[in-house]
């Protein structure tokens, strides 16, 4: 990831929906000591770079009590855990408490999830507390992994101030399903080569999902956008019919996997008038399109009609399609 370029639009983590249900089980704590480096690198994202001159941290805890008092800008945290005694079965996400002021986090190399803009376009996010699902083809489950945060700060308190840090695994429905919440690509406006699976996402915005278009920092209202976002089949899916769900989306969707529509919604009414965006996005998906052994790609057609716009709300999941009743009532006891 050396000289990556991020293009990061800001989605708040105070309006994520709860990623599969709030049913949890803390797996790993992640309180304790930290690897910290001020300054700003993006090679420090990556798994093997040597950390092992950085200082050592305590957190949760403002950086200011950790013997960085006065300082505000950029620092990372790095930490190491082993993805051997994880259940390669069950669903894992980070819970990172409360962050002053923006972050962007990585699993080994790989970017996970954002709160908060950076500068130039700064936006503070310290009152969110962070939640990021961990897409499981990340994780090492044989041996050693790392995790590292970029954080900016501007005043008072920084870092990794408050919060139970730790590696939680959802304990209901996830044998069954693969989530598909966090990080998509995106781009505002309107062309249908964008639901072909190979297409250049090299200029896309990454946004966070469920999450309102309103937070992306320029005009996308009463438009068009597209999301995307690939994935592999996990073995426990593989040979089963299976079925899309998308949450609710504001207003009106269509709906591709690896290039062929599985559903839409669309009322036909005018702002004010269309009930579309009330829907949950329950996409049934016909045998032969997903392949087992590589990658596939979601590609979502967003029109907008006005006021809030884009995937807000929840769950986003692919899943056994005998257990779409069961999954849907018990995410919305949740």
């Amino acid at each position: 990831m050396s000289g990556l370029k991020l293009k990061i639009t800001i989605i708040a983590a105070l309006l994520f929906a709860p990623i599969l249900s709030n049913s949890q089980e803390l797996v790993r704590s992640l309180r304790g000591s930290w690897k910290f480096q001020i300054g700003d690198n993006m090679d420090w994202s990556e798994k093997n770079y040597n950390d092992s001159n950085w200082d050592v941290i305590y957190a949760p805890s403002a950086w200011e009590n950790e013997g960085f008092n006065g300082y505000d800008g950029y620092a990372w945290y790095r930490k190491k855990f082993n993805g051997a005694d994880l259940d390669n079965k069950k669903g894992l996400y980070l819970k990172l408490g409360y962050i002053d002021d923006v972050d962007q986090v990585f699993i080994n190399g790989h970017f996970i999830g954002y709160s908060g803009k950076f500068p130039p376009d700064f936006h503070t996010a310290y009152n969110a507390s962070r939640k990021y699902n961990i897409p499981e083809e990340y994780i090492n489950y044989d041996g050693e992994n790392v995790i590292a945060i970029r954080v900016f700060d501007t005043v008072l308190g920084g870092g990794l101030v408050s919060g139970n840090l730790g590696i939680y695994e959802y304990t209901r429905g996830d044998y069954n399903a693969l989530n598909l919440e966090g990080l998509w690509k995106f781009q505002e406006g309107d062309n249908f080569k964008w639901k072909e699976p190979n297409i250049d996402e090299s200029e896309w915005s990454y946004l966070m999902a469920p999450g309102l278009w309103r937070y992306l920092g320029k005009k996308v209202w009463e438009s068009y956008g597209w999301y995307r976002k690939k994935f592999v089949l996990p073995q426990r899916l593989k040979n089963k019919q299976l079925t899309l769900i998308l949450g609710k989306i504001d207003d009106f969707d269509e709906v591709y996997i690896n290039g062929v529509l599985i559903g839409e919604t669309n009322d036909g009414e005018r702002y004010g008038n269309s009930w579309s965006y009330k829907e949950t996005r329950v996409y049934p998906v016909p045998d032969d399109i997903i392949k087992e052994n590589g990658e596939n790609t979601i590609a979502v057609r967003v029109q907008d009609l006005g006021g809030h716009a884009g995937i807000y709300e929840g769950p986003l999941v692919l899943i056994d399609s005998q257990y779409v009743t069961a999954y849907l009532r018990s995410y919305r006891l949740n």
